[in-house]
């Protein structure tokens, strides 16, 4: 029998994931396990006060959010946008000025859920513009299956190295 193209979002099973004081979530996907091959969701779930994720910005891929429940805020570039119930959330694929963040607000009596929408475009590069580094996947996209990445490697932005350093033409074992 074919997989359900309809998912109840009640019926998910979620994994929690935490780190450090500041991050912690509930995820399941949704698209994935339902055959989507170009298109990325996960319903997400943050308690108050947390973020799931660390502040980024994707160069390849567009992201957008509905809010399901609860309220947060959006950080984005310079700025922070206060989002409820009901809300909608793009952050397009780009540089520094696109690195996004949602936040579970503290105050909330209920935890911020949202549906994580991405296009699962790979190879795709992250700035984490917080901690100053860089992610790289190719073979999956990020939240794609791991199992499909070829390379995954987090870096500092200030490990850099001249184009020709290493390269000697030298080919002979």
């Amino acid at each position: 029998m074919p997989l359900s193209p309809v998912i109840p979002l009640d019926q998910l099973v979620l994994e929690r994931h935490t780190h450090g004081a500041h991050f912690e979530a509930a995820h399941a996907a949704v698209a994935g396990p339902a055959g989507a091959k170009h298109l990325g969701a996960r319903v997400v779930e943050v308690p108050p006060g947390k973020r799931a994720w660390p502040y980024h910005a994707h160069h390849a891929n567009d992201e957008l959010f509905v809010v399901l429940a609860g309220q947060g805020e959006l950080r984005m570039g310079e700025d922070r946008y206060p989002v409820t119930t009901g809300d909608v959330v793009v952050c397009p694929a780009g540089g520094e000025a696109s690195a996004h963040q949602l936040i579970a607000s503290a105050d909330s009596p209920v935890s911020l859920r949202y549906l994580a929408v991405s296009s699962m475009r790979e190879p795709d590069i992250l700035e984490y513009p917080d901690s100053d580094k860089l992610g790289v996947f190719t073979g999956s996209a990020p939240g794609g299956d791991a199992d499909k990445r070829t390379l995954t490697r987090f870096m500092s932005r200030g490990d850099s190295v001249a184009y020709w350093e290493g390269e000697t033409g030298d080919d002979t074992p």
